[in-house]
């Protein structure tokens, strides 16, 4: 098992190698969504004031279709990081996303502190995270159920990375059984379950399995955003096969457009959060008008918690705002609308 000490220093790798690093950003060809367009209403026959961006999510009301997405945990700095998160979360009205809870199957208090934010967000969305390998390694759906209680959240993601580990120092390359874990583990919880890849996006063969499973849905976290493989890969302190096969990687798999428009073909009536590069209001009005629920972001938040919670808050409100314009430009008076708003693409 890998050490408190190691994991931790881990964990602050990947903070200082995700804000400082652009290499490590859009890789590949992005994530697709700058081939979608909508047709803009110069006549849109709204009242701006009146468009409404709220929607529902596993029972709970957002302000907007979004989530403040999966970072980290773990450590002191980063429960800093989380508190500024989840307070800016609860001030706008939308939902935030743990980073993995694997420190608290087996570490110390103070690491699990940095995973309790229901004092400085009360009534936010609030989801938990664990690794699938850990799901098949450690945890039951009774398990899943403790681990999602110990921090107040209304339900749980599982993630997939198989090329983030496939190229991390310390990763786990034996990938056997998840499946099965995953389909036990859904079945036996109590709480709603989702699966999240991250930062390859889920393909349509992923979704097959996933469809099978008694999911409530999936977050894509397609190609096109903040890479993983590249951050693993810039980890390794000399150059080496791994990190070399990190860098040829980095942008494998499916962009976050093509993922959003599989996942919501296959999963019909489950939920789908987009994610994987998304950078403001007109590409969640976009994600939303190709099938998704909701949207995750993670970067441009992370980028600004080191200012402080007013300056999450401002981040978050233009996005919100950006979607309120977008819509009203498209026609569009709520996301009920908007979801049934034509795209045009242009390759």
């Amino acid at each position: 098992m890998e050490s408190a000490e190691s994991m931790a220093d881990r964990k602050t790798d990947h903070l200082r190698i995700a804000l400082e690093d652009l290499r490590v950003q859009r890789p590949g060809r992005g994530n697709g969504l700058d081939l979608w367009h909508f047709e803009a209403q110069s006549l849109p026959e709204l009242d701006l004031d009146q468009i409404d961006t709220s929607t529902v999510l596993l029972g709970k009301r957002l302000r907007a279709p979004l989530l403040v997405g999966a970072m980290t945990g773990g450590t002191a700095h980063a429960g800093q990081v989380n508190r500024i998160l989840a307070e800016a979360a609860e001030r706008c009205g939308v939902g935030f996303c743990l980073g993995s809870q694997r420190p608290m199957l087996n570490y110390a208090a103070d690491q699990v502190a940095s995973f309790a934010m229901r004092d400085v967000a009360p009534t936010t969305l609030l989801l938990g995270n664990i690794g699938a390998i850990q799901l098949r390694d450690h945890l039951s759906g009774p398990d899943l159920d403790r681990l999602v209680h110990a921090v107040g959240a209304d339900g749980a993601m599982i993630h997939l990375n198989p090329l983030q580990e496939a190229i991390q120092p310390e990763g786990d390359r034996d990938w056997r059984g998840v499946l099965d874990a995953l389909g036990e583990v859904a079945a036996s919880a109590s709480v709603p379950v989702l699966v999240k890849e991250v930062g390859m996006g889920l393909s349509g063969h992923t979704l097959e399995h996933l469809r099978a499973l008694g999911i409530a849905g999936v977050e894509t976290a397609g190609v096109g955003g903040t890479s993983w493989s590249r951050i693993e890969s810039l980890r390794h302190e000399e150059r080496t096969p791994q990190s070399i096969a990190g860098e040829v990687l980095a942008g494998f798999g499916t962009a976050t457009a093509d993922s959003v428009i599989l996942a919501r073909r296959l999963l019909s009536g489950r939920i789908v959060i987009a994610s994987g590069g998304l950078r403001d209001g007109l590409q969640v009005a976009k994600c939303v008008a190709l099938g998704a629920d909701a949207c995750a972001m993670a970067w441009p938040f992370l980028r600004a918690a080191h200012l402080g919670v007013e300056a999450v808050v401002t981040e978050i409100e233009g996005i919100i705002q950006t979607l309120r314009i977008t819509q009203f430009l498209v026609g569009a008076p709520d996301l009920h609308q908007l979801a049934r708003t034509q795209l045009r693409r242009e390759d």
